[in-house]
């Protein structure tokens, strides 16, 4: 067997161009949704349909929890402002899209061309856990109609 014949772990993630701060240990899903069908069914064929149309490919859209909450961390996640001293949050609508790319142990990356980062503070303010951003990538289709994300060895360094 060889470790590329299984996807897993995640070493860093990038979106934007910036690499993302920590993320919380079994907090990254790929979320999505199923794939869509219509049964055609017929008065004559009881027990089964006769036609399956397909209406939709199946989807992913990974949720995670950024929990390195820098300033720097928290602008490029949530939109706003950072300062060396602090940060404040968005006073406007906050659309942040670009590319993503994670790359695992597992020898894989993956690569999401086009996606748009839904954010927000989340989790508690205690003293036995950390307050997080609670992230979901929506992916889109690219501008040049390629594949929405695909999955590919790690490109060697060197």
């Amino acid at each position: 067997m060889n470790k590329k014949d299984f996807l897993y772990g995640l070493n860093k993630m990038s979106f934007n161009g910036k690499e993302v701060g920590y993320i919380e240990k079994d907090s990254f899903e790929w979320g999505g949704t199923a794939p869509e069908s219509v049964d055609v069914e017929a008065e004559q064929v009881p027990d089964a349909p006769v036609l399956v149309l397909a209406q939709k490919n199946g989807t992913i859209a990974p949720k995670f929890n950024m929990i390195q909450l820098n300033y720097e961390n928290l602008a490029a996640m949530l939109g706003g402002t950072a300062t060396e001293t602090g940060w404040k949050a968005p006073t406007e609508l906050v659309q942040l899209s670009g590319p993503c790319t994670i790359d695992t142990p597992s020898g894989k990356t993956i690569s999401i061309p086009n996606a748009m980062l839904l954010a927000n503070l989340d989790g508690k303010l205690t003293l036995t856990e950390v307050s997080k951003v609670a992230c979901t990538l929506k992916v889109m289709k690219p501008a040049d109609g390629t594949a929405p994300y695909e999955i590919m060895d790690t490109p060697s360094e060197g």
